[in-house]
C-alpha cells in the first residue's frame, strides 16, 4: 500500500509500506479521506510541531475516515463495509486525568500521526490503518465521508468552546480564521453566541469564516477595522502565533475568558502579565478533545455549515502538491487527500 510518509522538515515523501493484518482487539480500516491538518504541516515544514520533534520517519495524518475492511480475531464491530471515522486518540485508561474525566490531556495518549513519544504513532495517511476498535465510530445515516473527515478538528473547535464557558449571548473573538478558527465559529455560533467576530490577516480566511456563521471579520494588520470596536466577553485564539495572543489579551473585557487553542512556538512566548493580573483575566488551554469526537459527527450529520471550510483535494501522490496548497493561506482553508486510489 502506499503512505504519505514525513522524514525530516522539508522532506516527505509518498512511499510503499507492507500493510499489516489487525491484531485482537483490532479494525482494519480503508482510508478513502483525510483532512491535512496544521500539525502536519508543521513536522512537514518544520519537524516539528511545538515541543514535539521528529526522531524518525513517520505516516502523517489523524483526520480519517473510510470504511471496515477487517475485523481482528475476537474483536467486536461493524460490519465490514461499514462507513466510519476514526477518534484518533488512544489514552491510557488509567492516570489521574483519565480517571477523572479528563483523557485529552493523558500524559500517556497515542496519537495518530504524532511525535510526542519514541517511536512515533503511524498516522492514518495510508490506504490501510488498524487502530483499536473502540476508536471507530459508524458514520450517522446520511452523512457523506467528505463532510464526516472534518469531525475530527470539529471535535478540537468544541472542545475549545466548551473549556470557554457558557457562550451563549456572549460577544466573542477569534484569532485565525484557518480550518480551525472557522471550526470555533460554527461551534460558538452553534452555541448561542451572539457576535463572533473572526480576526485574521487574509481576506480569503475571513470570507470563509463569514460563510461558516462569523457575525463580523476583522483585518488584523487594520487596528481601525470597525470590527475592533468594544471590548469582547471571551477570545479563542486560534493562530498559533504571539501576536494573535496579545490580541486577545488586550481586547478581552475586564474578568473576561481566554482560550488558548494554537499551538504556540516552541519554548518561551511574551504575554501581558500585568494586564491579565489587573484585569482578572481567565487564561484556559485547550488541547485536543475527548467525547466532542460523537457530538461532532451528530452535528454534521445535521445542517451546521461547515462546507466552506473545504477548499481543495488531491490525490494521495500528490502530497507535496497538497500540502504546499495547505501552506498557502492567501487561498485554501482545509485541504483533503483522497486515498481512495491509493
Amino acid at each position: 500500500m502506499h503512505a504519505c510518509v514525513v522524514h525530516g522538515a522539508g522532506d516527505l515523501r509518498v512511499e510503499e509500506r507492507p500493510p499489516a493484518d489487525p491484531g485482537p482487539g483490532e479494525i482494519t480500516v480503508t482510508v478513502a479521506l483525510g483532512g491535512i491538518c496544521g500539525s502536519d504541516l508543521h513536522y512537514y515544514h518544520r519537524g516539528r510541531v511545538g515541543d514535539f520533534a521528529l526522531h524518525e520517519p513517520m505516516v502523517l495524518g489523524h483526520e480519517v475516515v473510510g470504511h471496515v475492511a477487517a475485523l481482528g480475531p475476537g474483536t467486536e464491530g461493524p460490519a465490514v463495509g461499514t462507513p466510519v471515522a476514526v477518534h484518533p486518540a488512544t489514552p491510557c485508561g488509567t492516570c489521574p486525568e483519565c480517571a477523572g474525566g479528563r483523557r485529552n490531556i493523558c500524559a500517556h495518549t497515542r496519537y495518530l500521526g504524532s511525535a510526542a513519544h519514541t517511536p512515533h504513532v503511524q498516522g492514518g495517511f495510508a490506504r490501510l490503518i488498524n487502530v483499536p476498535a473502540e476508536q471507530i465510530r459508524p458514520l450517522p445515516p446520511g452523512l457523506s465521508l467528505r463532510r464526516a473527515v472534518l469531525a475530527e478538528p470539529l471535535s478540537v473547535a468544541l472542545h475549545a468552546v466548551h473549556r470557554a464557558g457558557d457562550v451563549s449571548g456572549k460577544r466573542v473573538l477569534v484569532t485565525g480564521a484557518g480550518p480551525i478558527g472557522c471550526l470555533v465559529v460554527a461551534a460558538l455560533r452553534h452555541g448561542g453566541a451572539a457576535e463572533v467576530v473572526a480576526a485574521d490577516l487574509f481576506d480569503e480566511p475571513l470570507r470563509i469564516a463569514a460563510a461558516v456563521g462569523a457575525t463580523a471579520t476583522a483585518r488584523a494588520d487594520r487596528a481601525d477595522d470597525p470590527a475592533w470596536s468594544g471590548a469582547f466577553d471571551i477570545a479563542v485564539e486560534a493562530s498559533g502565533a504571539p501576536a494573535g495572543l496579545r490580541t486577545c489579551v488586550e481586547r478581552v473585557r475586564r474578568g473576561g475568558t481566554v482560550v488558548l487553542l494554537g499551538l504556540l512556538p516552541p519554548g518561551e512566548v511574551g504575554l501581558l502579565g500585568n494586564v491579565t493580573v489587573t484585569r482578572e483575566l481567565e487564561l484556559r488551554g485547550a488541547f485536543r478533545f475527548d467525547t466532542e469526537f460523537d457530538e461532532a459527527l451528530s452535528l454534521l450529520a445535521g445542517a451546521l455549515p461547515v462546507e466552506p471550510v473545504v477548499t481543495h483535494t488531491f490525490p494521495l501522490d500528490q502530497s507535496v502538491t497538497a500540502f504546499d496548497m495547505a501552506q498557502d493561506r492567501t487561498v485554501a482553508s482545509k485541504v483533503l487527500l483522497d486515498l481512495s486510489g491509493a
